[in-house]
């Protein structure tokens, strides 16, 4: 199934405030609330980033200068190379300052608990399998060609069929999110 951003209705953050634009999502199958959601976020001012106890979050900036995650214990992550993952726990308080302006960034997160999930950069050209794990791959750059059709920027992909098939152009940077049962 291919899914276009521009499709994906931008709602607030569980805190208010900002903005995200949620691509896919799974319901966990264990208590309620979700096992894995793939969303797209706008971040346009210094604020804290929503809390999410138990959820494992993987985020790499898109577009913009980026901003300086400061987290609990006063460590500071610099946000500011474009599709460069970074992974942190999802209960962390983190206080966000922008680098300068407004930035859009990829996320996945993950009920710690039921599962794990790892974000991975595939740059082009390349032609690939796509791994069982890989609930979703963003297209960030470039083009890529799926069976289902070919992704532009902000274009995502959810494999259906185990197996499949994808080819990044020349200059291309996919997203993939990945995701696995958590083996008790």
């Amino acid at each position: 199934m291919i899914i276009h951003l521009d499709d994906c209705v931008p709602r607030p953050w569980k805190n208010g405030l900002g903005r995200t634009r949620e691509m896919a999502v799974q319901t966990s199958l264990i208590g309620m609330g979700f096992l894995w959601r793939v969303s797209i976020a706008e971040v346009d001012s210094a604020a804290p980033f929503s809390r999410f106890p138990g959820i494992d979050r993987s985020i790499a900036l898109l577009e913009g200068a980026g901003f300086r995650m400061t987290m609990d214990a006063g460590r500071v992550h610099a946000l500011t190379t474009v599709c460069e993952p970074f992974a942190f726990a999802g209960e962390a308080q983190v206080d966000v300052t922008l680098v300068a302006g407004a930035t859009r960034d990829f996320n996945l997160m993950v009920k710690r608990d039921e599962a794990r999930g790892e974000l991975q950069v595939w740059r082009g050209p390349l032609t690939r399998g796509v791994p069982r794990a890989t609930v979703l791959v963003y297209c960030a750059r470039g083009h890529v060609d799926t069976p289902e059709g070919r992704l532009q920027v902000g274009d995502a992909w959810r494999p259906e069929a185990p197996d499949a098939e994808l080819t990044l152009a020349d200059d291309t940077i996919a997203l993939a999110a990945l995701v696995s049962p958590r083996v008790p």
